[in-house]
């Protein structure tokens, strides 16, 4: 319990190359699309009753689930509620050389993104906009932290989400791939609606406090901005995320 219960920090699971996935949906999406990642699958009786899909799923990939008692499941999870069901998974591994080669049209880049619930909701948007991978910045937080996991509703493993890279590196890559480079931010000088939108290309989103720092908006080819129609002072760094990645859909869809 208590080894489980330590994959909550950061340090451990960086030194053990593991992570906890909690909760019915989370579980059930990494079962089905990412099995052979799955290390221990942990499940009280009466979810074994309710998600007998999930349990399906791990019998037919090899996976023997373990019954545990609701106190114990309680005692290994982040969550005082995790809903009868947690995985200890390898940690997912994706680079951005795979990513550039599949020819992406739509990417999201997150730097200095520091807010758990901001970086998992931005990884489920880019998932139902239909992005092709979420790239995120060392400065960043870790997408494999209790409470991302959570927030991502089981979108993390739908596409590959790229960590540790270098913004300004990263930036020349994309660049060098033939991806147009957008910063959304709030002052800039641009307006969604009037945006070329048809071409490969990635959004960069900065800090929930600051935005995007002065030397990273420069080595973008333009700055965004979401328009305001109302009295709202401004949409946080998800919601304004999901309105952009859901444009660009659009405009590529279109």
């Amino acid at each position: 319990m208590k080894a489980v219960r330590a994959l909550s920090r950061r340090s451990v699971r960086e030194r053990t190359g593991r992570f906890l996935v909690e909760g019915p949906q989370s579980v059930r999406e990494v079962v089905r699309y990412h099995p052979t990642a799955v290390l221990d699958l942990y499940l009280t009786a009466e979810a074994a009753g309710r998600h007998d899909d999930i349990v399906a799923h791990a019998h037919a990939a090899g996976l023997r689930p373990q019954l545990v008692s609701d106190d114990v499941l309680a005692a290994m999870c982040d969550t005082p509620s995790p809903q009868g069901l947690a995985a200890v998974c390898r940690l997912l591994t994706a680079a951005l050389d795979d990513v550039l080669a599949s020819a992406p049209a739509l990417l999201v880049l997150l730097t200095n993104v520091r807010d758990p619930g901001n970086a998992g909701t931005v990884v489920r948007g880019a998932d139902a906009a239909g992005a092709d991978a979420v790239l995120v910045s060392e400065a960043s937080v870790d997408v494999f932290g209790p409470k991302v996991v959570r927030s991502t509703a089981g979108s993390l493993f739908h596409l590959p989400v790229v960590t540790g890279l270098g913004i300004e590196q990263t930036i020349a890559r994309l660049r060098g791939a033939g991806l147009r480079v957008l910063a959304a931010d709030g002052a800039g000088p641009a307006l969604l609606p009037e945006v070329d939108l048809g071409r490969p290309h990635v959004w960069v989103l900065g800090n929930e406090a600051w935005g995007l720092d002065p030397q990273v908006l420069e080595l973008c080819d333009e700055v965004v901005r979401v328009p305001i129609y109302g009295k709202a002072e401004s949409l946080n760094l998800a919601m304004a995320a999901t309105v952009c990645l859901y444009t660009s859909a659009a405009a590529q869809r279109g």
